[in-house]
């Protein structure tokens, strides 16, 4: 609603036919009735009693997925060269651990980012619909911030709570956009709205009022944005670090009272703000958590991968499994390439995705070439299938020499309705298919609590002792009935 009404008159240039003067009104609403202000509002105002059950219970998986992907993430290289730049260009600073490493400890926002670039390094965690990788943007700056505050921890429901503030703060902006509900081709989505996220997660836990709420997200919409181009390098992951990092930065400077746009998520014609990103992007305001607000996380779960690799390929990895199972049955309990003479992908169209021959980790955990002939010879997919070794196999490479790709009308490039089909023609003749509609994992077809525990056991006990990977298993659960998250966070020292 526009209570109040700024009028601005100014003389419009004479034009043929129009013989009187003419002014034109223009009309601004209140700045406490915009879209950004009500977001603002809304951070502020948001509470833990305000989250459901279910949010809580959605929003603890999502926890302990991400700290078990962050774990093992601190073991690859580009984690290592990114803490190895930190602990080089900067100044030492002794406050928030880094995953992984006993004993390391960054400044608050260096830690964010480590730990950021830790949780995409494998491309292992969660996804969301509309796309984006909502925990690694905001779980490490909520984390650093925590270990910052020299006293008093916050509350384990104070924790989720801000958590929950910056997953919700993604999926709004998200949704205001047809585009982004499908998968990019210009920003990475976690590089936009994960700083958003990730600054209004950091601008609850520290109580900043309803107008620094709005800054905070107005600076860190000045801190957003990264190139698709950078998708299957070592650099992709330094969008989710950066968008911790800068997330933070961003509410830190709101707290001192930098100012910003305060029509930063508002549609406002011939000046660009959060539509920048997304070119058909129509806001509109958040309700106050005291009226009814229902958080996204209620109406829809989140998707867990079960190998680290872009979530388009858990689609061709489990049909290209089936028909291994298949293959299996039919010889001598292996699959040799000797067997096949031609593989036919029915997939979506999306370019950084369809990588015949990947020469990287990296490029591999994009391919959806590499990932259903992967599934195809060993039955999955898993942690162990990127490994140097595994993608120089003579079967992988005799194997992608044979894939062809089509991309049919309705299998759109989009995570809530895509699917994928895998066909396999034997030297004899035999046509065997695959095709997965949803596969384990997704939001709609979910990990159980045994199926993600055993992840994270898997993943955390890459770099933790057992009691240390049980001990976090137990804490994180009972995260909303902590005192204070001190216990979170002396475990992951």
């Amino acid at each position: 609603m526009i209570s109040t009404l700024q009028k601005t008159i100014r003389p419009v240039r004479a034009v043929r036919g129009l013989h009187k003067s003419a002014v034109e009104v223009l009309k601004r609403p209140d700045p406490e009735d915009t879209v950004t202000a009500s977001y603002g509002r809304f951070i502020s105002e948001v509470k833990p009693q305000h989250l459901s059950s279910l949010v809580l219970h959605r929003s603890k998986r999502m926890v302990l997925d991400s700290i078990g992907v962050g774990l093992i993430g601190s073991t690859t290289d580009v984690f290592e060269l990114a803490l190895q730049h930190c602990q080089h260009m900067y100044a030492p600073d002794d406050i928030s651990s880094v995953y992984g490493r006993r004993g390391s400890r960054l400044s608050p926002t260096l830690a964010a980012f480590v730990n950021g670039v830790a949780t995409h390094s494998m491309d292992f965690d969660d996804t969301w619909h509309p796309a984006t990788h909502p925990s690694g943007a905001v779980l490490p700056a909520v984390l650093a911030l925590s270990d910052m505050m020299p006293n008093s921890k916050p509350s384990g429901s104070d924790f989720l709570l801000a958590f929950n503030v910056g997953i919700e703060i993604q999926g709004r902006l998200m949704r205001f956009s047809h585009e982004a509900h499908n998968i990019p081709k210009r920003f990475h989505p976690p590089s936009v709205v994960g700083t958003m996220g990730s600054a209004a997660a950091c601008a609850r836990l520290l109580s900043l009022d309803h107008s620094q709420c709005s800054h905070a997200l107005a600076i860190a919409a000045s801190l957003s944005g990264a190139p698709m181009a950078n998708a299957a390098t070592q650099s992709k992951p330094l969008h989710i670090g950066n968008a911790s990092r800068l997330g933070l930065e961003a509410a830190l400077l709101a707290s001192r009272d930098l100012k910003a746009s305060p029509l930063v998520l508002d549609a406002v014609a011939g000046v660009a703000g959060f539509d920048a990103f997304y070119e058909d992007y129509v806001p509109e305001p958040l309700e106050s958590p005291n009226d009814g607000h229902v958080f996204l996380l209620e109406e829809q779960d989140m998707g867990f991968k079960r190998f680290p690799a872009h979530l388009g390929m858990h689609w061709v990895a489990d049909a290209a499994a089936s028909v291994h199972t298949l293959l299996v049955g039919l010889g001598p309990g292996t699959v040799s390439p000797s067997q096949v003479q031609d593989i036919l992908l029915r997939v979506p169209k999306s370019k950084y995705i369809n990588r015949p021959f990947p020469e990287s980790e990296h490029e591999a955990r994009h391919s959806f070439q590499f990932n259903a002939c992967s599934a195809l010879l060993d039955g999955e997919v898993t942690v162990q299938s990127f490994t140097p070794a595994a993608l120089r196999r003579p079967d992988i490479l005799a194997l992608l020499s044979r894939v062809r790709v089509e991309h049919p009308h309705d299998n759109p490039a989009n995570f809530n309705s895509m699917y994928g089909e895998v066909q396999v023609t034997l030297v004899e003749g035999h046509i065997l298919k695959g095709r997965c509609d949803t596969f384990y994992g997704h939001w709609r077809n979910p990990l159980t609590n045994e199926s993600l525990r055993k992840k994270f056991r898997n993943n955390a006990g890459a770099v933790l002792r057992s009691e240390q990977v049980e001990g976090l298993i137990d804490v994180v659960g009972g995260l909303d009935t902590l005192g204070d998250c001190r216990d979170l966070l002396s475990q992951l020292q």
